[in-house]
């Protein structure tokens, strides 16, 4: 833009975003991720010392990663060769490693960045390990997923990782100062910056298209920034949310920790969270019904029930008033007493089965359908429960013969488990009198 010029693109002969023009220069300049770039973290000093490492950037998008690479490549004075995991190849990695080796021939170090790295599959991340190991390159990954699931372990056991955070409102208002410093003559009203702020959700790229996009149409209308404006030119994107990424996971699990940690508050929060994200309703409900079994059990069954209702509520309603019953599934399941003595006792049992050989069945409790099976004795001396006192057979075996009994299940004295510990108890206790008497 030339001096004294009152149109943010008029007289630019190729058009520059505004997150471009201000783009930091040094790592100064950089807002957020004091974590890793604030005086003796770890890439301020390998920034200051000029001896740099591999390492992989996960984080959100719009919180500093390609910013930062280019950085470190300034501070080492090294020949930066970006990539793209979503446009490049094995034939761009071998085009950037001539390069690097005719760099290496001059004296000059190479750095190659790799933008969405957990988009190369698993061939294309081989191809750069020979070339990272022998140091002909200094390998810097960009990547919004959790490296851990997405690169494969060769290379991620080369390179640190190091996580960025989303930014802070107090870290995009440092930005929006030099915003106003690039667009002097624009008035904001009180409440824009922080609605959008609020809107760019802690990613600085989007934060500052939403400022140019509003300074473009103030500029259009003759007007000040203000809260109408905002309302009409800007939409509000969607929550921080990949559909089966590192975000999914990580909410579903607060979601079904805050349930089993009785916190109806916050598991409405984070089942809202989702479906504000896009998470598909059915999804939740199934993942309610398994909360019902694994953290609730038979301390109250009848939330399974209710879980299951509203899983059929939705698919019988849709969106959106389907919601509404899986957020009563929600709130129930939170407020319900907590056992999760039947998942437990499931797990040892699968456990020791797995484990274990092919035990008999005792012949007391097979079943004789034929005259054979008789003769041979299936079913004989078998003690039908509805003809004994109480209509418990007390000091009868169920499991075979050679086979202790494991008391797998434990029930807890919470809701109705504690009525099902007594019953267990008491007939525990006719148990051991039988087998007293037999003594």
């Amino acid at each position: 833009m030339k001096p004294g010029s009152d149109d943010l693109f008029e007289s630019d002969p190729v058009y520059q975003p505004l997150a471009d023009r201000l783009r930091p220069q040094t790592l100064d300049e950089v807002v957020g991720q004091a974590h890793l770039i604030g005086p003796g973290k770890p890439l301020r000093v390998a920034y200051e010392s000029g001896k740099l490492h591999s390492f992989i950037l996960w984080g959100p998008p719009g919180v500093g990663k390609t910013t930062l690479a280019r950085l470190m490549a300034d501070a080492m004075a090294a020949d930066f060769i970006p990539l793209s995991a979503v446009l490049s190849g094995v034939k761009d990695i071998r085009e950037a490693v001539v390069r690097a080796e005719a760099n290496r021939s001059i004296g000059r170090h190479t750095i190659l960045f790799v933008d969405e790295i957990h988009r190369f599959n698993k061939a294309q991340q081989d191809a750069l390990l020979p070339h990272v190991e022998s140091g002909l390159v200094t390998f810097i990954g960009a990547t919004t997923e959790n490296p851990s699931f997405e690169v494969v372990g060769a290379l991620l056991s080369r390179a640190q990782v190091y996580v960025l955070k989303p930014l802070a409102a107090e870290d995009l208002q440092a930005l929006f100062a030099r915003v106003r410093e690039a667009l002097p003559d624009l008035a904001f009203e009180d409440g824009v910056v922080d609605r959008v702020i609020e809107y760019a959700d802690g990613d600085a790229r989007r934060f500052l298209n939403d400022l140019e996009q509003l300074a473009e149409a103030a500029r259009a209308q003759n007007t000040a920034v203000t809260l109408d404006l905002t309302s009409n030119v800007l939409v509000r994107g969607t929550r921080r949310f990949d559909k089966g990424g590192e975000s999914f996971y990580d909410q579903i699990s607060a979601l079904h920790k805050s349930v089993r940690g009785s916190n109806p508050d916050a598991a409405l929060y984070w089942m809202v969270r989702m479906l504000d994200g896009g998470c598909d309703p059915l999804y939740l409900a199934r993942r309610v019904i398994r909360m019902a079994s694994e953290d609730i059990g038979l301390a109250d069954p009848r939330a399974l029930r209710l879980a299951l209702d509203a899983a059929e509520t939705f698919e019988r309603l849709g969106s959106p008033e389907g919601e509404l019953a899986i957020a009563e599934a929600v709130l129930y399941l939170a407020c319900a007493p907590k056992s999760n003595a039947v998942y437990v006792a499931y797990n040892n049992a699968r456990r020791f089965v797995a484990e274990d050989g092919s035990r008999e069945v005792p012949v007391h409790l097979r079943n004789a359908p034929t005259k054979l099976m008789k003769e041979l004795g299936y079913g004989r001396a078998y003690r039908y429960a509805h003809d004994e006192p109480d209509a418990y057979a007390a000091g009868e075996t169920y499991l075979p013969e050679d086979m202790p009994e494991p008391n797998w299940y434990q029930p807890t004295p919470r809701g109705l488990e504690g009525k099902i510990a007594e019953r267990l108890n008491y007939l525990r206790g006719l148990d051991a009198a039988a087998r007293r008497k037999k003594k």
